[in-house]
């Protein structure tokens, strides 16, 4: 269990960052996304090897234009 963007949300025992952005529809290549697990933002690069621990707390930002 995770804290996704404020919702508690299922996921399996070391579930990676990527497999729960792939849930969302989030491509790793998508432009103008950042996550912070935990109050700390995790590189792109990291995306596919970072695990979620129990009780992680997730933000998925997304930049948007307008103003």
């Amino acid at each position: 269990m995770i804290v996704l963007n404020g919702e508690t949300t299922e996921v399996r025992p070391g579930a990676t960052l990527a497999q729960v952005l792939d849930r969302l529809g989030v491509s790793p290549d998508a432009r103008g996304v950042a996550v912070a697990v935990d109050g700390e933002v995790v590189p792109r690069a990291c995306w596919e090897v970072f695990t979620l621990a129990q009780d992680a707390r997730v933000e998925v930002l997304t930049a948007m234009q307008g103003g």
